[in-house]
Order: structure tokens, then C-alpha cells, then sequence
């Protein structure tokens, strides 16, 4: 059996929530490989919604669920997910969730950085969640983060706060901006330790443990492939890697491990934030999108925007991802207008592109050149079977796997789990 790791293929927000649940049910470890708190799952399950930032989306269904060393944790954050899944009725203990020890910690210290540092550029800012990822994966890379395993070993803290606030205290100097207490900044961890050490484990070698037992493991990322550091649309992107090739290094297991990559995708396109988006609308048509489908960010509230599916970007996610199949959602969304559009690829100062380019002044140039299909008037939400749908639908999902290269393998048809039409089995795979 497969292991099966799920990524978004466009720019995030893409409905990862409700197929990693779905999938997750038939999982025996789900495991988070990158990210931080600014990324947002909701699950419906029965009468109750849950809004995941941090914890992995196996935890509602009491499976082992793991936050990898490629995700950064705030550890105040995770406390207070666990309480509130807690007051929902869902047992978050130490036989439930595993917080890897070599995982790097985001202090307050990097939110107060995030904010200022967003605020200072302006009309450029990125449009960060101001939740300190981007200065917390930088302390990472710089070699003088807090770590999780640091919390077990209190004695040495004082010398690595000391080493980390000689490098952010003399920028907060620089920006005129107030200067964090040594002191303070230990006593918030001397205090929040004892209440995530018993989470603290060794996942490597737990999900080593779980492949020789045959369990099926599912990697859940966060937000897109589009705004991965590497092969999104930088610099608007997030701090870390977000395509399936994360999902090896950001567990500590072998990339072998990783058997199919399903990719998550929306049938039109959507972005919160700043940066480039060739096929946005900003107009009715753009508004009817947002309203129908709910367009807000689950973490930060956001309005996204929204346009025409977008086949050129999520060819591309495909290529750089190696995505086996994708999972089309929000196809109700598109119920009722009599045609759509689909961007085949775009103009860039008079010259045909199939793919973004990397360049921010080309990607800023790129005018989408698009493809007209019939739409269709008859509801698909709900519907569990091709049979259900329009013929008019299931030519534009055809015509979606034949423009990015890859089959549908899920269809989800309405934000409950059940309104999902199963073509390919990923586990199975």
C-alpha cells in the first residue's frame, strides 16, 4: 500500500482540509512536514467543525498524528490548538500527538519581527500572516534557533537566548523598536516546557517504526506549491517548501517512503495576499466566485482573491511536485455560468508562455490567454458519481486532466467529507 503525501498545487486554500480528513480516516499516522500557525485546515465532521492550524488533521480521529522537523513551532499556539480541540471533545494526549525534537520553536520575539519588518515595506509588503514563520526559519538556517528538544535541557537555555538575542535585539535597535528581556524570554520557556515535554519524541525514528509495521503513513502540507520558496512566486511565498519532495526531509524519512503525491487543487483559482495572479477578476464575475465559495482565510480571515482556473500554474506545480493525481474541489462553485474560462498560458510583452516564469517583472507582465468552455446549469453539488453530474461538467474535468497532464483521482462536490467522487484510490496506488 501506498504512502500518500497531499499538497496544494495552486497558490493554498485549495480544500486540503476536508480531503486530508477523508483520507485521514483510512490512515494510521498523519504527519505535518512544514509550515507553521499560518496555515488553516477546517474539517467537517457530522454537526461539528474543527479549525486546525498547527496540529495535524489525523488528530480529530484519534490517529497517530506527528508535527515533523520541517514544520517551526509555537509552542503557545500548539497549547492552546490542543485546549481548544479539548473544549470540542477530542483527546489530545502524548499516545495521540508527537512533536519532533529537532523541530525549531517560533518565539513571540519573531511575530513582533514579522509585523515590523511587513509594516516598514509598504506598498511591498509580502503579506505574511505576521505569525513569525519567515524570522523563525531564518534562526533556523542561521543555526541559533530554539529547538524543541531545547526545552528538555532548561540548564541551556540561558547561553542560546543570549546567543539569539545578539542578533534580534540589535535589529529591533535598528528599527527603533523596543529590545527583548533575556529574562522574560526564559521565563516564558522555563514556563511552557513542562506543558509540551511529554509530546516531545524522536519522529524519525517513530515513523521508522510505523513503515515496518506497514502502517500507512499520509503527509500533510501546507498551503501551495505556488508559494513554495524555491519554485513559487517568490518573493511572495511562504518560508519553506511546500511541494511533496518537503514531505521526506521536513519527517526524517526516506524519500522512497513517499509512494503517491495527490495533488489538491480548486476548479477555478484563488490567492490571499499579495503577488502576482494572471488569471484574477476583478469583477462580478471574480465577487460570484468569492461569495460562493466562502473565500475567506481560515487562519487569518482574509478575503481571497479569486478568478478563471489557471491549467498553466498547476501543469507546473504538477511537473515540480511530481503529482500523481489531483483532487478537484469546488466544482459546485462554477453551478450556473453559461461558459468558462480556463488560462491555457499567458502573453508576456507580446511573447506566448506555457509556464510562469521565475522573473518578478515577467511574472508582473503575464496576461493570461485563455480557452472558452460551456458551462453548465444543473447543481453538482452533493453528487457522489459521474452519473450525477452534467455532461458539460465532466467535459471541463476532462478537459482540466488534459491541460495539466494529470488525472482527477477525487472529486469532491460540496464541503461534506461524503459528497467526494473516488476514482483512483491513492493508498492503493
Amino acid at each position: 500500500m501506498a504512502n500518500v503525501a497531499v499538497i496544494g498545487s495552486q497558490w493554498g486554500d485549495e480544500g486540503k482540509g476536508k480531503i486530508v480528513d477523508w483520507l485521514s480516516e483510512r490512515a494510521d499516522v498523519v504527519v505535518r512536514f512544514q509550515g507553521g500557525h499560518n496555515a488553516g485546515h477546517t474539517l467537517v465532521i457530522g454537526s461539528k467543525t474543527y479549525k486546525l492550524s498547527l496540529l495535524p488533521s489525523g488528530v480529530v480521529r484519534g490517529k497517530l498524528s506527528v508535527i515533523g522537523n520541517g514544520v517551526v513551532v509555537d509552542p503557545w499556539a500548539l497549547l492552546k490548538e490542543m485546549d481548544t480541540l479539548r473544549g470540542q471533545g477530542v483527546a489530545v494526549t502524548p499516545d495521540v500527538l508527537a512533536v519532533a525534537e529537532n523541530a525549531a520553536l517560533i518565539l513571540p520575539l519573531h511575530s513582533r519581527l514579522d509585523l515590523l519588518r511587513e509594516e516598514a515595506r509598504g506598498a511591498g509588503k509580502i503579506g505574511t500572516t505576521g505569525r513569525g514563520i519567515g524570522p523563525a526559519y531564518e534562526d533556523k538556517v542561521a543555526r541559533r534557533a530554539i529547538r524543541v528538544c531545547d526545552l528538555l535541557d532548561l540548564d541551556a537555555l540561558d547561553g542560546k537566548v543570549q546567543n539569539l538575542l545578539q542578533h534580534h535585539n540589535a535589529l529591533l535597535r535598528g528599527m527603533g523598536a523596543e529590545e527583548v528581556s533575556a529574562a522574560e524570554l526564559l521565563a516564558q520557556l522555563r514556563d511552557v516546557a513542562p506543558k509540551v515535554a511529554p509530546y516531545i519524541k524522536t519522529v524519525w525514528q517513530l515513523l521508522n517504526q510505523a513503515r515496518k509495521r506497514g502502517d500507512r503513513i499520509l503527509f500533510e502540507g501546507a498551503q501551495g506549491s505556488m508559494l513554495d520558496v524555491d519554485h513559487g512566486t517568490y518573493p511572495y511565498v511562504t518560508s519553506s517548501n511546500t511541494v511533496a519532495g518537503q514531505a521526506a526531509t521536513g519527517a526524517g524519512i526516506g524519500v522512497g517512503a513517499v509512494g503517491y503525491v495527490l495533488g489538491i487543487t480548486k476548479a477555478y483559482t484563488t490567492r490571499v495576499g499579495s503577488g502576482p495572479f494572471p488569471s484574477e477578476l476583478q469583477d462580478q464575475i471574480g465577487q460570484t466566485l468569492g461569495e460562493r465559495g466562502h473565500e475567506f482565510g481560515t487562519v487569518t480571515g482574509r478575503k481571497r482573491r479569486c478568478g478563471w482556473f489557471d491549467a498553466a500554474l498547476v501543469r507546473q506545480s504538477a511537473k515540480v511536485g511530481g503529482i500523481n493525481g489531483i483532487a478537484l474541489t469546488k466544482l459546485d462553485v462554477l453551478d450556473g455560468f453559461e461558459t468558462l474560462n480556463i488560462c491555457v498560458g499567458y502573453d508576456i510583452n507580446g511573447q506566448r508562455f506555457d509556464y510562469l516564469p521565475s522573473a518578478a517583472h515577467l511574472q508582473a507582465a503575464a496576461r493570461p490567454v485563455y480557452e472558452t468552455l460551456e458551462g453548465w446549469s444543473d447543481s453538482t453539488r452533493g453528487a457522489r458519481s459521474w452519473a450525477q453530474l452534467p455532461a458539460t461538467a465532466i467535459k471541463y474535468i476532462r478537459r482540466i486532466e488534459e491541460l495539466i497532464e494529470v488525472p482527477v483521482a477525487l472529486l469532491s462536490t460540496s464541503p461534506e467529507r461524503d459528497d467526494t467522487i473516488l476514482v483512483t484510490d491513492p493508498f492503493a496506488d
